[in-house]
């Protein structure tokens, strides 16, 4: 599968690596156990607004801003869903500055990409690279690290090699020369480690200690003085039994010790140390309140660890929510705190001001700044809390329709069950489905969306794909005959998310772009008409968009600067802009009085928006109580779903809503006559409750009258209507409490 599925964390042994010869037996065990987990090579890299991960099959997947080239895809656009790095193979680990990225390869050379205005590529030129070029001269390569200007690299017989700006002696050959190739690191020998910080670098010896060499600004070399730099290594004093070393975006570095401590040193402002207060310190300082440390990773002004129990820890700067306690604020946390909800994690790798983490299932998660797209969701919207990169495990992403699910494997084929009439299921026939059955001839999906009877897929490559009821040319192949199987929708590509209505469809390009194509009798396509496209046209009017939703006969849109725009039928108040009218609104008008929301979904008749803050607002028809406010009163203005905090997805069915909180748990409320709501009765609700035996869930979707959803470990759970075999469960009418998909 293309893009960031079924990745793989392959532990691969740095060679030549030995003991500290003082240590006792026990603590040698201790260390060398400590040595072999920081020996695993990073198949996961944070640069300063991009991230890498290398996939299973050896090849190299990016997303965020691209400005330099540092995706490595042969463009400077940037991309919130992973590409390919072209043209590499058989990659064993990953590193990213902030505007180049590095990768090795198992023959044990070298290849960068990205900005080269330092010579930070090592090919022996300041010419910025779009694809993967090698660094001239370096083999048998067993690690490589990055920072803004320049680059190190650890052979296997331990020598430690540097190219690039050396203006504070960075490079650590003697001088301050810049290096547009590599040369060796003087005087430094059985290196296991390095990291590579603003203006300075670090190396740990498999003796345990650590050497610093560069800048000194705010303390970074941890020597304890007040020395400007130092172009050649210097031990730094106070520091044994070390396994592992992390440098910030701004002069701030960490140590891992073999008995699960970390130390800190350098600039404090942030609280980045972990010392419970704002003052730098020239020499490393234990981090409080954290044992048990198993990896660390430095961001900007916020550090990250593993504990061995798998839960991950942050300290320093929240401002934009790169700690992950679900919250952000001006208030910097001065001592570690345990990330929420993120457990079983093998690595984390720390950006600017976001990171990502690898848990044992195999998925990606990230968290904080996302404007670059650097969290590979497919959104340029911040995360609070953890969200799912797309595309990481088994099931990774479902969407729901009238009467059939849609479920994107982590191989990239999709399959599909339920109502068939059409040939929605793509499987080249009418035959309903009660199991799910593959898509025909589609792989590399990292997306769907599921219309009334049809719909769409999301390749990898950023084209759209579509299958089923063609009658208003919602496939946008150009024709209106339906599919049995896919056909690529026209003139579309580097679309990042699309969204399926009763008859007509949208699309987001990597641009922020939006585009439209179908039934347009109310508007719903937003293009001031009210006439019918078999092919997408743009959305004038609008741009910067991240997030879309379709209604039945309407549709939705959140701008990057978090306002929430809506068109087309308006009969019940659904777009949320005081008003009903019969007639459509054929252009985009603004929902007043929302701000900051990250996602929409679009029912029948009704709306809702999620928050940054995890607050979820509603608008449009309540006959069933689907707003969630506990009235049955039509709301032609956003009003607060009660009760409800601390969301991170959305969905609306029919007359239904329902949400995930960051938790996992899932919330449901309004219309239950056919058990949609998962509580065990059919009882209607007007405020949200929870769904009961339910737990762990990453997504979820909503059809006419059923729910389903993906849990973390990958498997799909379902409830509601069942008479077309929507549930994919194999039982007969409806499943009033969540039943398992046979998946």
């Amino acid at each position: 599968m293309s893009g960031w599925l079924g990745v793989w964390l392959g532990v691969w042994m740095v060679s030549g690596c030995g003991l500290p010869t003082d240590a006792s037996s026990g603590e040698q065990e201790a260390l060398g156990s400590a040595q072999q987990g920081v020996q695993t090579k990073p198949r996961l890299a944070s640069g300063r607004t991009h991230s890498i991960v290398v996939h299973s099959d050896g090849t190299v997947w990016t997303s965020g801003e691209n400005i330099a080239g540092q995706l490595g895809d042969g463009t400077t656009t940037n991309r919130s869903t992973p590409v390919k790095a072209q043209g590499l193979s058989g990659v064993v680990t990953v590193a990213a500055g902030d505007f180049h990225s590095l990768a090795v390869r198992s023959d044990g050379t070298v290849w960068a990409w990205g900005s080269n205005s330092y010579g930070q590529l090592g090919d022996g030129t300041t010419t910025l690279r779009s694809t993967p070029v090698q660094v001239q001269g370096l083999s048998g390569v067993v690690a490589v690290a990055a920072s803004i200007t320049h680059s190190l690299a650890v052979r296997f017989d331990g020598t430690v090699w540097a190219w690039g700006d050396n203006y504070y002696g960075q490079l650590g050959d003697g001088t301050t020369s810049g290096r547009r190739t590599p040369v060796q690191v003087l005087g430094l020998s059985g290196a296991v480690a390095i990291a590579a910080g603003t203006d300075y670098s670090l190396a740990v010896r498999s003796d345990g200690t650590v050497w610093s060499w560069g800048s000194n600004l705010y303390g970074g070399l941890g020597s304890g003085s007040s020395i400007y730099s130092r172009s050649t290594p210097a031990q730094v004093p106070g520091l044994t039994k070390v396994v592992n070393v992390a440098t910030g975006g701004y002069y701030h570095s960490l140590a891992l010790r073999s008995d699960g401590t970390v130390w800190a040193w350098g600039y404090n402002s942030y609280g980045q140390l972990g010392t419970g207060n704002r003052d730098d310190s020239l020499k490393p300082v234990q981090v409080k309140g954290l044992s048990g440390a198993v990896s660390v990773s430095a961001g900007t002004y916020f550090s990250l660890a593993v504990r061995s129990d798998g839960t991950v820890w942050g300290w320093g700067a929240n401002d934009v929510g790169q700690l992950g306690t679900g919250s952000r604020g001006s208030d910097a946390l001065l001592t570690a705190t345990p990330l929420l909800g993120l457990s079983g994690t093998l690595a984390v790798a720390a950006g600017y001001d976001f990171a990502l983490a690898m848990r044992s299932d195999g998925t990606v998660w990230g968290w904080g700044r996302n404007d670059g797209g650097q969290l590979g969701n497919g959104t340029s919207l911040d995360h609070l809390a953890r969200v799912q990169t797309q595309g990481m495990s088994d099931a990774v992403t479902a969407a729901s329709a009238r009467d059939h699910t849609l479920a994107v494997r982590s191989n990239g084929t999709v399959w599909a069950w339920g109502r068939n009439d059409r040939g929605q299921l793509g499987d080249d026939t009418t035959t309903f489905r009660s199991t799910p059955v593959q898509v025909q001839g589609l792989g590399d999906v990292v997306a769907v969306a599921a219309g009334t009877y049809f719909s769409l897929a999301v390749r990898s490559d950023g084209t759209v794909w579509g299958w089923g009821y063609n009658y208003y040319g919602q496939l946008g192949d150009g024709t209106t005959s339906d599919r049995r199987t896919p056909v690529q929708v026209q003139g579309l590509g580097d679309v990042v998310a699309v969204a399926a209505g009763e008859n007509h469809a949208l699309a987001v390009r990597s641009d922020g772009t939006l585009w439209s194509w179908g039934y347009n009798y109310h508007g719903q396509l937003g293009d001031g008409a009210t006439v019918i496209r078999n092919t997408p046209a743009q959305v004038p009017g609008l741009s910067g968009i991240v997030a879309v939703a379709a209604g039945e006969s309407f549709s939705l849109a959140v701008r990057s600067d978090g306002t929430v725009w809506a068109w087309g039928r308006n009969n019940e108040g659904q777009l949320g802009n005081g008003t009903t009218t019969y007639l459509s609104t054929p252009t985009p008008v603004q929902v007043p009085g929302l701000s900051g929301v990250t996602a929409v979904a679009a029912g029948i008749t009704h709306s809702l928006a999620m928050r940054f803050d995890g607050t979820v607002w509603a608008w449009g028809s309540n006959y069933n109580g689907q707003l969630g406010d506990g009235t049955s009163w039509a709301r032609l203005t956003p009003v607060q779903v009660t009760g409800l905090s601390g969301v991170m997805a959305i969905a609306a069915g029919e007359s239904f809503s329902a949400a995930v909180r960051s938790d996992g748990s899932v919330w449901t409320w309004g219309f239950n006559d056919e058990g949609q709501l998962g509580d065990g009765t059919t009882s209607t609700r007007y405020t949200p409750e929870q769904v009961p035996g339910l737990s762990g869930v990453a997504s979820l979707a909503a059809g006419d009258d059923f729910s389903a959803v993906v849990r973390f470990d990958g498997t799909v759970w379902a409830w509601g209507f069942n008479y077309d075999g929507q549930l994919g469960n194999g039982l007969p009418l409806f499943v009033t409490t969540a039943s398992r998909t046979l998946y």
